[in-house]
Parts: structure tokens; C-alpha cells; sequence
């Protein structure tokens, strides 16, 4: 269970440990020793910790009474919590009728009581326990929830189940070493998913123009004209490749540089490029993406050439890149360096031609 929060006087706690018998307090400030302080305790934090821990408790009592599932470890997140059983699976048959069961128990509103055993007292040996701490001291606690289950747990508490509200269970995931995690919500925490969810539900009724029960056909809808959208653009811009390609192959006389640089595209295009053009004699700077921001970068031509200028050009653009056989790409992080690159490359061109 994570620690508690809150403030010593007007210093706020950062983190609370345990160290052997004492709770060590992480504070910014200096306190003064023997000072008389107000400690303040942030209830919603603890509140929330209190029904997730009980209501884990009730899970774990209840999974093992009806289906025999232990519990080996659990989490409790921030938004979630997870329990690991000792299960490869569980079904959404016993997933549903183990929810039922611990609501029912919510509503019968089931005292828990904390009680604290010295360490030599035979009636430890009867309680669930993942034992104690090897630095443990003092009596041990348990927490009772009445005929339900005797647990030794250091944790915070509700004092009944009808603290808890109301239990809801999310689902499974695959754990480690043929376990199952168990993925819960309980008390606030569903009231605030409900809400999000309700929220998310407002947002795509009007986004979607249709109701909640259409979203999912909607979406899938879309999903398609996209599909289809990506496939036609796709094809227009490898035609738009060779289009430019064949432009300049066909002038009389050919530029021994050709920059170009295109938001719109990939590394296909400006391969597409550079394949229809040929780079035994030109140089080809290729860009594309943001012209602000990031994007990637083809530099074709000579071997010779781009294995010289290939490194340069990606520490200009502030990217990474590799190649060969004539062809040097990557991505760029500055793509508003380009100005630089094509500088560096005229000049290379004016120092090699004759």
C-alpha cells in the first residue's frame, strides 16, 4: 500500500517509510526538535487507499472460498489495482459471479475490525499471512473481516464494507509463470471511471454525430475511409515521385544537384525518386516532413560523395542515418537546417567539377 500524505505544521510530507518499528517521515524543511505541531493528513489520499486494501481483502477471501484461487501478490495503482491469483485463467462466468458475490457482502455491510496479537500467540498460526517482516517488532495486526476472513495485514482500513460502495471488476490479464492478474476498482475510483467514461461517451455522441450504442460500427467506418484514404494517397505520391523524376531527366541540361523537399511522404518517395533518376552523376538532397521541426532525409549520388557528405548531413539536420551503395538516410530533428545542407552540398559540387 502506498504511504500516506500531508503536512507536520506547514511542512509537507514528501514520503513516509518504515524502518524497524519507526515510521521515518521525508519532510523539505528542517523541524524543530520538541516543537508543537498540527499534523494535517491528506483523507482523500488515505480514504482511497482504505477501500482499494479492504476491498482486495474481500476479493482475495472470496475468489479462494469459491473457486479455490489464491492470491500470491497484489498492486495498488493509482488509477488501478491489480491482484495476482494463483490461476492460468479465470473465466468471465467466474469473474461475474465473483463480483456479485462481493457486492453482496458490501451490502450487508460486513464490520472489519483491526486486532492486534502478540507474536507467541497460537491464533497467528490460523490466519492468512504471507508472513512477517524479518525486522518486525512489536504486535502483529490483523484485520477481521467478520465471517469473512482474518488476514495479518499493516495496512489502513474502512471499519465496514459499506465503506467500500461498490466493487468493479475490470477484467484479467495474463500474469507471469501461468498466474492471472486480476484488475479491480472499488469505492471513488468507480464513481470517477463512471464519470470519464460518461464524459469520453459526450465527446464521441458528438464527434460522430450518432448514439452511444453506434460508436462502434462509426468508428470501424472510419477506420475503413482511412484505410482507403492512406491507400489512394499512397499511390498518388509514388505518381507524383516519377512525375519529378522525369521532369528533371528530361531538361537539356541536368543540375548536378537536385533538392527537393515535400511535407507530404516517406522513405518510398524519395527512393522513388532516386531510383527514376539514377545518382551516378547527380547529387539528390530529399527531404520530407514538418519544414520546422522533424522529418527524414535522403542523400543520393556517388558512393564516393555520399560516404563523405552522409555523416555531415545528418549532424547538420540533427538526426541519425546510415547507408550505402550510393544512398545515405535517416531522420532529421532540424529540418529548418536544410538551407545548410544544401550549401554544404554546392560547395562540394563547385570543389569537384572541373
Amino acid at each position: 500500500q502506498p504511504d500516506d500524505r500531508g503536512l507536520i505544521g506547514d511542512v509537507p510530507v514528501l514520503r513516509v517509510t518504515r524502518r524497524g518499528p519507526e515510521a521515518v517521515h521525508f519532510v523539505p524543511a528542517a523541524l524543530e526538535p520538541g516543537a508543537e505541531v498540527l499534523l494535517s493528513l491528506d483523507w482523500e489520499r488515505r480514504f482511497d487507499h482504505m477501500q482499494q486494501h479492504s476491498g482486495q481483502h474481500l476479493i482475495t477471501a472470496i475468489a479462494e472460498q469459491m473457486f479455490g484461487f489464491k492470491t500470491t501478490s497484489w498492486e495498488l495503482g493509482r488509477q488501478r489495482s491489480v491482484i495476482e491469483l494463483d490461476t492460468p485463467s479465470v473465466t468471465a462466468e467466474q469473474m461475474g459471479a465473483l463480483e456479485r458475490s462481493v457486492n453482496e457482502k458490501i451490502r450487508e455491510r460486513v464490520p472489519v475490525v483491526v486486532r492486534e496479537l502478540s507474536a507467541d500467540d497460537p491464533e497467528i498460526e490460523t490466519v492468512r499471512s504471507r508472513g512477517l517482516p524479518d525486522d518486525h517488532a512489536g504486535p502483529v495486526r490483523v484485520v477481521d473481516i467478520k465471517g469473512v476472513d482474518s488476514n495479518m495485514c499493516c495496512g489502513t482500513h474502512v471499519s465496514n464494507l459499506s465503506d467500500l460502495q461498490v466493487i468493479k471488476l475490470l477484467g484479467t490479464e495474463k500474469g507471469k509463470k501461468n498466474k492471472t492478474n486480476l484488475v479491480f476498482l472499488a469505492g471513488n475510483r468507480v464513481l470517477k471511471s463512471i464519470e470519464q467514461s460518461h464524459s469520453t461517451e459526450k465527446a464521441l455522441t458528438s464527434l460522430l454525430k450518432n448514439g452511444p450504442g453506434e460508436h462502434v460500427e462509426a468508428v470501424k467506418r472510419l477506420q475503413s475511409s482511412v484505410k482507403l484514404l492512406q491507400k489512394n494517397n499512397l499511390n498518388l505520391l509514388r505518381d507524383i515521385a516519377v512525375l519529378i523524376a522525369r521532369d528533371f531527366k528530361s531538361k537539356p541540361v541536368q543540375s548536378q544537384l537536385f533538392v527537393l523537399h515535400r511535407k507530404e511522404g516517406d522513405s518510398e518517395f524519395m527512393n522513388i525518386i532516386a531510383n527514376e533518376i539514377g545518382t551516378e552523376e547527380a547529387l539528390l538532397f530529399l527531404t520530407v516532413g514538418d519544414e520546422r521541426e522533424a522529418g527524414l532525409f535522403l542523400l543520393a549520388g556517388p558512393v564516393d560523395a555520399v560516404e563523405h557528405l552522409g555523416p555531415r548531413v545528418a549532424e547538420l539536420l540533427g538526426g541519425k542515418g546510415a547507408g550505402k551503395r550510393g544512398r545515405f538516410q535517416g531522420k532529421a530533428a532540424k529540418m529548418s537546417r536544410r538551407g545548410e545542407v544544401e550549401a554544404l552540398l554546392q560547395e562540394f559540387i563547385s570543389h569537384r567539377s572541373p
